[in-house]
């Protein structure tokens, strides 16, 4: 029995010293390293103030505006001829459907012709359509025979839907076309219309000119909401993502970014982003260089500090941060390296200073307070 409890008491002694030793290990991860001026000089340390992130924040980056994909049309000339007559100007606003151009085309008569003689044939098809229908049910005329003269009818029908979309494309307005008879006569001009609401961009053409057939005449846009195409730092890719605020400051105008392009441009290693202004597009134009800012909104907590403060304790990094006795860990994640310079996430209020030089000799003063 006695053999017992003096195990058992030993076992009890090894289990208390064990404690201890974890609760004096995890104080002195979390006490300040007390290290004097002096001791600071003799042993060769440093310190500097931590910096923002500045890859991205409180930077300026060049952009260009463009039209958003879907926002821009052009109108071109659906058929050769004359421009006898221009309506809208550059710098113009125009509705859809308003007209903006007149064309004289002699190549018009030509399909206005054609399409009335399909509608020609397609009455006579249907009427020998008609009448070997009856002649069938009377059983005067073979099968065969109805079955030719119904291939025929749909043939001048198929020819005729060709030469009525040969109009359309011409520019010929369907109220137009259904007008067409031989005895109304036929149109040699073709009335243009803007295609969309929006501002006249670009007038490619003047009054009086000839013009071939799909050549441009207007360039048309819609310009709200317009893009933003930034170039940014490409080591700012860890810290971009898609709704952070965008502002050009210069202009009061802003938005958010809607796509972060995964293509590097080779001339410069600039990152493409690109942003949706919606508020103030009506202060920028297509083809204007300006100055964007991007805001990093909840990811203020990233910080700049030097490389050479990073202590590492297997896969974790540390900075020791100066404080009024000596310095204190602080456990810190890399974002990125550039150059000299890491960014980190930490608990920083912006302020502090942190240990460059010495750092082995804090590390290894902390070390022995807290062991390994």
């Amino acid at each position: 029995m006695r053999y017992f409890y003096k195990n058992y008491f030993l076992f009890l002694s090894l289990v208390f010293v064990s404690l201890i030793g974890h609760a004096q290990a995890v104080d002195a991860a979390m006490t300040e390293v007390v290290i004097t001026k002096a001791q600071q000089q003799s042993l060769g340390v440093t310190v500097t103030p931590i910096g923002k992130n500045t890859v991205l924040s409180s930077r300026r980056f060049p952009a260009e505006i463009v039209v958003p994909i879907g926002q821009e049309r052009v109108v071109s000339a659906p058929q050769s001829g004359l421009l006898d007559q221009l309506y809208v100007a550059a710098g113009q606003n125009v509705k859809k459907g308003q007209v903006i151009a007149h064309l004289t085309s002699p190549d018009l008569l030509v399909l206005q012709r054609d399409y009335l003689q399909a509608q020609t044939q397609k009455k006579l098809a249907a009427r020998s359509l008609a009448r070997d229908a009856e002649l069938l049910k009377d059983g005067i005329i073979p099968q065969r025979r109805y079955l030719e003269t119904e291939s025929t009818h749909e043939e001048t029908s198929a020819a005729l839907a060709q030469r009525k979309q040969a109009l359309r494309l011409a520019g010929m307005s369907e109220s137009a076309i259904n007008k067409l008879s031989p005895t109304a006569g036929m149109s040699s001009g073709i009335t243009l219309t803007a295609p969309m609401d929006g501002q006249v961009l670009e007038q490619m053409v003047a009054t009086g000119q000839h013009v071939d057939t799909a050549m441009p005449l207007y360039r048309i846009a819609k310009l709200n909401p317009l893009w933003l195409e930034i170039h940014a730092p490409l080591e700012g890719l860890p810290f971009v993502k898609e709704g952070m605020p965008v502002r050009v400051p210069k202009l009061q105008a802003s938005g958010k970014l809607i796509a972060v392009i995964r293509s590097v441009n080779k001339a410069d290693q600039t990152l493409h982003l690109r942003a949706e202004i919606t508020k103030g597009a009506e202060k920028l134009s297509p083809g204007q260089f300006v100055e964007a800012e991007i805001s990093l909104g909840g990811q203020a907590q990233h910080f700049s500090v030097p490389k050479s403060a990073l202590a590492w304790q297997g896969a974790e990094a540390m900075v020791f941060v100066q404080t009024k006795v000596g310095f204190s860990p602080l456990k810190v994640k890399v974002i990125s390296e550039q150059g000299d310079e890491a960014i980190v996430e930490a608990a920083f209020n912006g302020s502090e200073k942190v240990a460059v030089t010495g750092i082995s000799a804090i590390k290894g003063a902390w070390l022995g307070l807290g062991g390994e």
